[in-house]
């Protein structure tokens, strides 16, 4: 998949969080694909409606990222492998790719001790991005926020928050951007024209991978049936990274308020209840998310529904991180600019547009037919080879 010296139509991917279960599920599992091991199970980039829309194709992506982490790539594979994230003997297969990936890997920050002020730190990340960009001949570069949640900064804060470091960075480099957390990024005034001066596609922010997912399809259905829903109540057990940042209440509180947004945005109010995030570090990589849901029936009759979610975090989000380097990537090279409204398929909190999950659905497939436009050829996808 990477090579020393890439085409000059191959796409960057740099990772925020290069090292972290995300990034490096994604790129052992793009490598994966692109030679033909497992389906791209989860990809939505891959299915028939994006055939010809003229994303790059797998093959084509070249990994990097800014980290604060140093365990490296392959070794960081293996520990998801023994967690039962990744299959067994798929390190050993995808091994070129991941150290191709690791050897592009920079430094982030600031880390402890670290002296430089806020501009000294974005002209760094971003002389980093422009060095990977013109060394491997990349079209261009899209940046993937994916690093672990951090809390939303005190309106008075005197610095901008790490997430918003290299969100300026990926401006000043010229860069689309992907948030796909729950931290600040671009959500400043001053990022966020500066992003619009620069005339880049952006997008998020915080992924739904799994309880959000759920209740984006299941708000709509009460909605539709009017049925008043009385009360929705969640808890989350999340063991790994996730759990251990979002033990942190500052963190789980710009967590939660995404989820509270899709129930706010499809129902016209927030229910009664509330979401719980419990740090439960014998989980390892994987989640457990309950919701009880009180809603009132005919005649006024009482009634709940209770769902369970299991599932692997990284194995969820992974294939919604490929799927949203390709779109920025092709939108960029379409000449869309702005916030893109028509990816709030894959956030909790998106940028507009609307809130329940099929609906959002098909606003991306109308993007894809917009970004068919003039679609190169020689460009096409898995899905239509």
């Amino acid at each position: 998949m990477q090579q020393a010296t890439s085409a000059p139509s191959a796409t960057g991917v740099w990772f925020v969080g290069a090292r972290g279960s995300v990034a490096t599920t994604a790129v052992a599992g793009c490598a994966a694909v692109a030679a033909g091991l497992h389906p791209p199970t989860g990809m939505v980039t891959e299915t028939g409606p994006f055939a010809d829309a003229g994303l790059p194709a797998l093959p084509s992506l070249v990994f990097g990222g800014h980290d604060t982490a140093d365990c490296p790539l392959p070794k960081r594979a293996e520990a998801l492998t023994d967690a039962g994230v990744l299959p067994h003997g798929l390190t050993r297969a995808v091994r070129a790719e991941l150290d191709a990936a690791e050897a592009e890997i920079r430094a982030g920050g600031p880390l402890p001790g670290d002296r430089r002020d806020d501009e000294e730190l974005i002209a760094s990340f971003a002389a980093d991005l422009t060095d990977f960009r013109a060394r491997r001949g990349l079209a261009r570069v899209v940046v993937v926020h994916a690093a672990s949640t951090e809390p939303t900064p005190a309106a008075d804060a005197v610095r901008l928050p790490p997430s918003s470091l290299y969100a300026a960075a990926a401006i000043r480099a010229g860069c689309p951007y992907v948030n796909f957390t729950p931290s600040t990024g671009l959500g400043t005034p001053a990022l966020t024209e500066a992003a619009a001066s620069r005339k880049l596609p952006h997008a998020g922010r915080d992924a739904k991978t799994g309880q959000t997912l759920l209740r984006s399809v299941l708000a709509p259905m009460f909605l539709q049936r009017a049925l008043p829903v009385r009360a929705w109540s969640g808890t989350n057990l999340l063991g790994g990274g996730d759990g251990a940042a979002l033990a942190d209440p500052a963190a789980a509180a710009a967590k939660n308020a995404g989820k509270e947004r899709v129930l706010a945005d499809t129902l016209g109010r927030i229910p009664q209840g509330q979401v719980h995030i419990d740090d439960v570090p014998a989980l390892g990589e994987w989640k457990t998310a309950w919701d009880h849901i009180a809603f009132d029936g005919f005649l006024g009759s009482r009634m709940v529904l209770q769902t369970i979610w299991q599932g692997c975090d990284s194995a969820l989000a992974a294939p919604l991180v490929l799927d949203l380097a390709r779109l920025l990537a092709r939108a960029h090279e379409r000449g869309l600019t702005g916030p893109l409204p028509e990816l709030g398929f894959y956030f909790k909190d998106p940028d507009g547009g609307p809130a329940g999950l099929p609906a959002q659905h098909t606003r991306l497939l109308s993007f894809a037919e917009r970004l068919k436009a003039a679609a190169p050829q020689g460009r096409l996808s898995r899905a239509a080879r």
